[in-house]
């Protein structure tokens, strides 16, 4: 029995990890998680300039980011709030004397047409609703309906040109998008106006806000409220 403790005892003496390669281990993940959280940040700088400057959606800026810094690894990309804060930063120091009217312009447009949905309880979300919009973005309107096919057919009574696609919905199923193009006289260019088609009950849950007390959408009384501040 003896000889067999001694035996375990060597043994344990001789996996026990020292307090050198404790420390070692922990330095070593400390730089990982470091470069890391550089990589996703520099991520993030350069697709919140891609949104900016292109429109474009922030899943397909942060690919293109990430494949322009070479930094293709899952584990970089930064996640949308990061990179929502990136682009408000960039707003301040390269667009400050344009992108406050040109939001507030489409902000307006938005108004218009939710006025004019209204029987669809509209709710405005995307750039537009969280104020990262320039004129390079479209107005991305949720309207909850009773009849999934109404706003359709209010929009043909009305001689009203548009294409159908596909969103994805809240209970991940695809929903249909209807997208039109509209004027808009305070920019004096034509803006991209996408209507997704969801159901009366996904209300519900609509209006929840995220971990940052924030709503993801908001409905026409919200939107002027937006407005009078700014004003």
């Amino acid at each position: 029995m003896d000889r067999c403790r001694d035996v375990r005892v060597h043994h344990d003496a001789q996996q026990a990890p020292t307090a050198d390669s404790v420390s070692s281990d922990a330095r070593g993940k400390a730089v990982h998680n470091a470069a890391m959280n550089a990589a996703s940040n520099e991520i993030a700088r350069t697709a919140a300039r891609i949104v900016v400057e292109e429109g474009m959606e922030y899943g397909p800026a942060k690919r293109r980011a990430a494949k322009q810094l070479g930094l293709t690894g899952r584990g970089d990309l930064p996640d949308n709030d990061q990179v929502e804060s990136a682009v408000f930063e960039y707003l301040q120091v390269f667009c400050a004397d344009t992108q406050p009217a040109e939001l507030r312009a489409l902000r307006e447009l938005a108004a218009l047409w939710m006025e004019r949905l209204a029987e669809f309880r509209p709710h405005l979300t995307g750039a537009v609703w969280r104020g990262t919009a320039t004129r390079l973005n479209d107005i991305h309107l949720q309207l909850y309906c009773d009849d999934s096919k109404s706003a359709e057919i209010m929009l043909l009574n009305q001689g009203v040109d548009y294409d159908v696609g596909s969103a994805p919905g809240p209970r991940g199923q695809p929903v249909d998008r209807l997208s039109l193009t509209v004027p808009c006289p305070a920019l004096n260019e034509p803006i991209g106006l996408h209507l997704t088609i969801l159901d009366a009950d996904d209300l519900r849950g609509a209006l929840k806000p995220d971990a940052q007390g924030r709503s993801e959408r908001g409905d026409l009384p919200a939107l002027r409220r937006l407005l009078d501040t700014a004003s």
